[in-house]
C-alpha cells in the first residue's frame, strides 16, 4: 500500500482547489446555474414570440390583421386559409412560380461549389504543386472580401457575355462567393483523414481519381452536408444577389424578390407577408431537419486531433 506524504497531500489538495477555481470551471458553473437556465429560457421565448405571432397572423382574415394585433386571436379565433390561397395562386404573379424559381436557383448553386470545392480541397490536401500554400492562403483571404465589391464587376461581365437575365448569372455568382469558405472547410476536414489510408490505396495501385471517389468523398459526407446546409440557407434566403442578377427578370427571380414586393406599392397587401414568409420557411426547415445529424459533425471536422 502506498502512503502519501504530507507534501503530496497538500500538493494534491492545491491542484484540486486550483482546478475548482480555474476560469473554465467558473464559467462552467455560471453557465449551468439556475439563473443561466432562466435567462436562456427568457431569451428563447422573446426570440420565438414574434415568429409565433407571425404564424397566427398568417391564418387570420385580412380585416382582423389590418385592424387588431395578433394577440387578439385568443379572444376572437377566426381562422382562414384564403391568405395562403391568394399568395400562392392569386394575382398576376403567384408565389408558386417564384417558389419554383428558388428551387431551380438553389439546387445548382449548392451542387456547383460543393463539386468544385471538394476537388480543390483534395488538390490542396493531398497533392504537391508549386506555390500550393500561397494559393491556399490567398483563397482563405478571399473570405474577408465583401461580396458587394464584386457585384458590379460581375454584372458587367454577365451583360457583356449576354448571360444577364438567366439562371446562369445567379448560379455563377453564388458559386463564386461560396468557393473560398467551401474550400477552406473541406480542406481542413480532408486533412484529418489518416494518411495511411491514402498510402495503402497507392500501394494497391489506386490513382488520384480512385482515391478521391472511393476514400475521400465517402469520409467527407458530414463536412459536405454541413456546408450544403449553410449554402442552401444562404442561397434560399438571399435577396441582394437575387435583386442584382435576377431582380429585373421575373422569369428567373426567386421567392425573396417576390416577398420584397408582396406588400404592394402602397402597402395595401402587407397582410400577405405572413403567409408568404411561412411558405418560404418550409423548404429550409425541412432541409435542416433532414441534415441536422451531419451538421454538428461537419462543423467539428478538422477542429480536434486525437
Amino acid at each position: 500500500m502506498t502512503v502519501l506524504s504530507t507534501e503530496d497531500t497538500a500538493a494534491a489538495g492545491s491542484d484540486i482547489v486550483a482546478a475548482a477555481t480555474s476560469p473554465s470551471a467558473a464559467a462552467k458553473k455560471g453557465l449551468t446555474s439556475p439563473w443561466a437556465s432562466i435567462a436562456a429560457l427568457v431569451i428563447a421565448v422573446l426570440w420565438t414570440l414574434p415568429t409565433f405571432g407571425l404564424f397566427l397572423s398568417s391564418f387570420r382574415p385580412e380585416r382582423d390583421v389590418q385592424r387588431t394585433g395578433w394577440w387578439t386571436f385568443f379572444t376572437n379565433p377566426n381562422i382562414t386559409f384564403d391568405n395562403y390561397a391568394e399568395v400562392l395562386f392569386g394575382g398576376n404573379q403567384p408565389l408558386i412560380d417564384f417558389f419554383a424559381n428558388s428551387i431551380l436557383i438553389t439546387i445548382p448553386a449548392v451542387a456547383i461549389p460543393i463539386i468544385l470545392a471538394t476537388m480543390a480541397a483534395y488538390g490542396f490536401a493531398w497533392t504537391k504543386f508549386p506555390m500550393r500554400d500561397t494559393l491556399f492562403v490567398a483563397i482563405f483571404a478571399l473570405q474577408i472580401v465583401p461580396l458587394q465589391v464584386a457585384l458590379l464587376p460581375l454584372l458587367e461581365i454577365f451583360v457583356g457575355t449576354g448571360l444577364n437575365g438567366t439562371f446562369w448569372t445567379v448560379w455563377i455568382a453564388h458559386s463564386t462567393f461560396a468557393l473560398p469558405l467551401a474550400i477552406f472547410l473541406l480542406h481542413n476536414s480532408m486533412r484529418e483523414i489518416p494518411a495511411e489510408l491514402v498510402e495503402a490505396a497507392r500501394v494497391d495501385g489506386a490513382g488520384h481519381v480512385r482515391i478521391f471517389t472511393t476514400i475521400m468523398v465517402p469520409l467527407m459526407k458530414p463536412a459536405i452536408a454541413a456546408f450544403a446546409v449553410f449554402q442552401f440557407l444562404w442561397v434560399w434566403n438571399d435577396l441582394l444577389v437575387a435583386l442584382v442578377f435576377a431582380g429585373g427578370t421575373l422569369d428567373v427571380a426567386p421567392l425573396t424578390v417576390r416577398l420584397a414586393n408582396l406588400a404592394g406599392e402602397r402597402g395595401s397587401n402587407w397582410y400577405l407577408l405572413a403567409p408568404g414568409a411561412f411558405v418560404a420557411i418550409v423548404v429550409p426547415l425541412v432541409v435542416f431537419l433532414a441534415l441536422q445529424r451531419y451538421f454538428v459533425r461537419g462543423l467539428l471536422a478538422g477542429s480536434v486531433k486525437g
